[in-house]
């Protein structure tokens, strides 16, 4: 697994993360998940709130990339891996905790996705590039 760093760790807690999957039929599904966080060194977590097409997607195939960007900076990153949906049990708990602090939406599942590629995107010329997998 692709380990994060903490320039990572602190660009994900303080940026917009935005969540990107796929239908069976191969389309693109992306929306922006506010209670995206760091679960540890090579997962992240979040709060799934609406339980509709990321979701579906989800449960189908389990495929996920995270992108988060410092627009001022033009510096960002993408995070992709499999995700694990958990609607009982601790983490499952932390989550709903976490939610109910912030005063967020009902949560469905608590999602971990195993963080196992991640890419520069950087503006300029390593923009893509894989910088740990």
């Amino acid at each position: 697994m692709a380990k994060l760093t903490e320039d990572m760790k602190k660009m994900i807690s303080e940026q917009l993360n935005f969540l990107s999957t796929a239908d069976e039929n191969g389309f693109p599904q992306v929306g922006p998940k506010g209670s995206m966080r760091v679960f540890d060194d090579t997962h992240l977590i979040y709060n799934e709130e609406t339980a509709k097409q990321a979701l579906h997607n989800l449960q189908d195939n389990g495929r996920a990339a995270v992108a988060v960007v410092d627009r001022p900076n033009l510096k960002g990153f993408r995070f992709e891996g499999t995700a694990h949906l958990f609607n009982s049990g601790e983490i499952f708990d932390n989550a709903v905790a976490f939610g109910a602090e912030r005063h967020l939406p009902e949560t469905h599942y608590a999602v971990v996705i195993d963080i196992e590629r991640i890419y520069k995107l950087d503006a300029g010329p390593t923009a893509g590039d894989m910088i740990a997998d």
